[in-house]
């Protein structure tokens, strides 16, 4: 067998006994407050104000992009703002359909973030790289077409690492996004600018791309809900490719509910992506009981299975101590724990990078100034390609482009290429059968809280290594949503920790249905950055 579960009863003391005595300590951890208020959805909420009429779509408007103002000069969460003219001409239009009494869409007067190597008609998306700097696609990728069809208002481009590569955005080929929670710390990464504007409530959702992770880090660092789908659940169609074989467009929002309510709308296959699903779309929607109307034990009878080699060493004392509170709150709810053990875990990393450079290698050879991209004068035409990308990829995607272009050469494919397939064959099957004998599986979703600012950007594989607790599932292709479960003191912050719930393929709705359950339970915590505290 590829995965050994140890009588339930004994987990805490097979787990706890790793733990040093100091991260069970509870001082130093905020001490949390029964008056704090569990999260409520932004979509629903502006939905019913909207038609009960307490306000208008284009005050809301004016609420979101005048916090978005004030703080965007410190943050940095967007590479393009829409003109606020724009902005406010769309929720006129939802008002006006209120007025006449029309149909409005699930996301009507929601103001949404685009990652920005997602494609937008009308405004730029460069994918964080100077090589497509001013480049405006003349399409919509899929997934914003729907948000516009549902009647979202895209109020910007969020920041990213360049075309995804990276774990904090200081790999942008434009700026650093700082953390809402501390302006020292990163955000995370490469979905960093989406998963800041959301916790800063400088929009109420917003679309990132998960490749390695690139959804639900950010999540953790920044204390809100980020949902990576099924690869294949959602188009890929106008997304800048990185690894086409890992790529997912993902949901970032402040609840469970708003993700799903975004993943939802984005959802269903697409004849321009030949990888998307034809899988039946479930009613996400459904699953989101209000708190009044559960059980004493919601959950009696899940099979939760805690990952052994996500508590080892190299994880944060402090984030072990808040998977096991989770942990006792998932008991409490009555789920079943056991402690699953995936062999395979640490090979995922290495088999990772080698897959994703190697692809990124291929997918990014068309940017040469002649194809795409923007183009240095040259009198020669190998210069011109040269030069071309020479000044328009940054250090970290050359990098990658090196990693890559070396493992998929001759002589070296068999070493490299072919054995990182290998692996990602057994994380598959560590999944599959982990699976069977649970209904999720659970781990952190990073080894620490956000760190500084340059901490690691001349430490790669530092940086690297921080994704231990997220590539596995891309490998294998699984739906995960991460939560904020708790928080963990750093000098001066408090930071937030996220809780990783994994499950099998296309079972978005059993994932949703136990994290909103998880979220409306967790009593003492408020997920409110202190930036936005006074006035939200």
């Amino acid at each position: 067998m590829l995965s050994s579960i140890q009588n339930p009863r004994l987990l805490r003391l097979s787990t706890l006994h790793q733990i040093p005595l100091r991260c069970l300590q509870t001082s130093t951890t905020p001490v949390p407050t029964p008056s704090s208020p569990q999260p409520t959805s932004q979509i629903l909420r502006i939905r019913k104000s909207l038609l009960s009429r307490e306000t208008t779509a284009v005050e809301i408007a004016k609420t979101f992009l005048s916090r978005l103002r004030r703080t965007e000069p410190q943050l940095k969460s967007f590479l393009y703002v829409s003109p606020e003219d724009a902005v406010l001409k769309q929720a006129e239009e939802i008002d006006r359909r209120i007025q006449n009494n029309e149909e409005l869409g699930p996301l009507a007067g929601v103001l949404a973030g685009v990652k920005d190597n997602i494609c937008t008609s009308d405004m730029p998306s460069t994918a964080g790289s100077k090589i497509l700097e001013n480049y405006t696609p003349p399409y919509d990728a899929t997934a914003v077409k729907k948000l516009r069809e549902n009647g979202a208002i895209i109020v910007g481009k969020t920041n990213l690492d360049e075309f995804g590569m990276g774990s904090t955005t200081e790999a942008s080929g434009y700026q650093v996004t700082a953390n809402p929670w501390d302006l020292s710390r990163v955000p995370g990464g490469s979905s960093g600018g989406s998963a800041a504007a959301v916790s800063a409530q400088q929009c109420a959702v917003s679309l990132g791309t998960d490749t390695g992770g690139s959804v639900r880090q950010p999540a953790s660092f920044c204390g809100v809900v980020g949902l990576k789908p099924t690869y294949g659940r959602v188009s890929r169609y106008g997304l800048v490719a990185y690894a086409s074989s890992l790529d997912v467009i993902g949901c970032l929002g402040s609840s469970v509910a708003d993700t799903g309510i975004v993943l939802q709308a984005v959802s269903g296959h697409d004849k321009f992506d030949a990888t998307s699903s034809k899988q039946g779309i479930p009613n996400f929607a459904s699953q989101f009981i209000p708190k009044d109307y559960l059980d004493s034990k919601p959950l009696k009878g899940l099979r939760v299975g805690v990952i052994r080699e996500t508590l080892v060493d190299g994880v944060d004392p402090d984030v072990i101590s808040s998977l096991q509170r989770s942990v006792s709150h998932l008991e409490d709810l009555g789920c079943t724990i056991s402690e699953v053990s995936f062999p395979s875990f640490s090979l995922g990393l290495p088999a990772y990078y080698i897959l994703a450079s190697s692809e990124s290698s291929s997918n990014l050879a068309r940017y040469d100034g002649v194809r795409f991209g923007n183009q240095v004068f040259a009198d020669e035409l190998s210069t011109l390609y040269g030069d071309s990308r020479a000044e328009g990829f940054g250090s970290e995607v050359k990098l990658r482009i090196l990693m890559g272009t070396y493992a998929l050469s001759a002589g070296y494919y068999d070493a490299y290429y072919k054995r990182a397939q290998q692996v990602r064959t057994l994380v598959q099957k560590s999944f599959r059968a982990a699976l069977e004998e649970n209904d999720v599986l659970i781990s952190p979703a990073a080894p620490s809280v956000a760190y500084k600012i340059g901490e690691k950007k001349n430490d790669p594989l530092a940086m690297y290594a921080g994704d231990i607790m997220t590539v596995n599932v891309n490998l294998a292709g699984l739906p995960a949503l991460v939560l904020p479960c708790g928080f963990v003191e750093e000098g001066s912050s408090v930071l937030p920790v996220g809780l990783q719930m994994i499950g099998a393929a296309f079972d978005e709705e059993s994932l949703l249905k136990i994290g909103h359950i998880f979220e409306q339970t967790l009593q003492g915590y408020s997920f409110v950055p202190p930036l936005v505290g006074d006035d939200f």
